[in-house]
């Protein structure tokens, strides 16, 4: 029987999904619900207590020795709390507790899924091998985790490295978290296509509106495209520059549906680092696409746990990895 195995949860806005995990990272056990996330409280939680009976059902049940969760934000690690946006049912939701309620009282490490995906990034990813790190989440909202002195800096409510609420223009727009000009104002993917449609750009025959769609018209050349991921990009490199410039990190990961816009940001974004990573200890920064994919939000969750649970273990890659 494996020992070494952790449960992971990756809660967001439309799937609760589970997995039992090794020790180098591997998924051995898969297990997912649509999360009902107009619902109440109670209800979103029947759909996280599914998924962990049946991972609870499995005969590698046996195995497991903690739980790690990575949420949809804000969390309040230190309160064993969750909050998320986009799931109003839940606020100030007791989610530690109700979790190891539901697999007989193992420990229970929750992070923010942006620090769940940096975990995967630094485990497994493209962030592998860097002692300090920024990865970044960029689709709907824009989040973030560190990795400092080689080890996950969740900070004590699980939120470090929120770089989506930096702010980097004094006079922007204001931001539903309160501030103003905030990077995820700016470079989230609803903000990449509200600042294309407002400058002219209309979709095609099928009325596609989103990111995605406005990146395909930047790499066909339409001016406005363009822009929108030129703004966007300046946004993060000015986010990614404040931040290695405070915490001395040496590789920024980007991951999230707006990352897979590829060059049409990635290109604007180094030329715009440059302008802003200009202090000798930050000009060696380089910024590259996440790896993960969508099992960062399990396999992060899953590397929380085993930080937390060995105080500094070894996360060692998975064999042929």
């Amino acid at each position: 029987m494996h020992t070494d195995l952790v449960a992971a949860l990756d809660i967001g806005g439309t799937k609760i999904a589970g997995a039992l995990v090794d020790g180098r990272g591997r998924i051995l056990l898969r297990a997912q619900r649509p999360t009902p996330a107009r619902e109440d409280g109670d209800t979103v939680m029947r759909a996280v207590e599914e998924v962990l009976g049946e991972l609870t059902r499995s005969p590698l049940w046996g195995g497991a020795r903690a739980v790690g969760i990575g949420s949809a934000g804000p969390v309040d690690a230190s309160a064993g709390t969750v909050s998320p946006v986009n799931v109003p049912g839940w606020r100030g939701y007791p989610l530690v507790e109700r979790v190891r309620a539901a697999t007989g009282g193992l420990p229970v490490e929750l992070v923010g899924d942006g620090v769940a995906m940096t975990a995967a990034e630094h485990w497994q990813g493209a962030a592998r091998g860097h002692d300090n790190a920024l990865c970044m989440v960029v689709s709907t909202g824009v989040g973030g985790g560190l990795i400092l002195g080689g080890k996950l800096h969740p900070g004590p409510t699980g939120n470090a490295g929120h770089i989506g609420h930096i702010s980097v223009d004094l006079d922007g727009d204001p931001c539903p978290c309160g501030a103003r000009g905030c990077v995820e104002r700016i470079a989230s993917g609803p903000n990449i296509a509200r600042r294309a449609i407002e400058g002219g750009w209309r979709p095609g025959a099928d009325g596609d509106m989103s990111a995605a769609a406005v990146a395909v018209a930047a790499r066909a050349g339409d001016p406005v495209a363009v822009a929108s991921f030129e703004r966007a990009a300046k946004a993060l490199a000015a986010g990614i520059a404040a931040t290695a410039t405070l915490v001395e990190i040496d590789i920024a990961v980007i991951g999230g549906g707006v990352a897979k816009a590829g060059s049409v940001l990635f290109d604007p974004l180094r030329r715009s680092l440059r302008d802003y990573a200009t202090l000798s200890f930050v000009r060696h920064l380089t910024v590259g696409p996440a790896l993960m994919g969508t099992d960062a939000g399990l396999v992060g969750a899953a590397a929380a746990a085993l930080s937390q649970e060995a105080g500094a273990v070894d996360l060692r890659p998975a064999v042929g990895s």
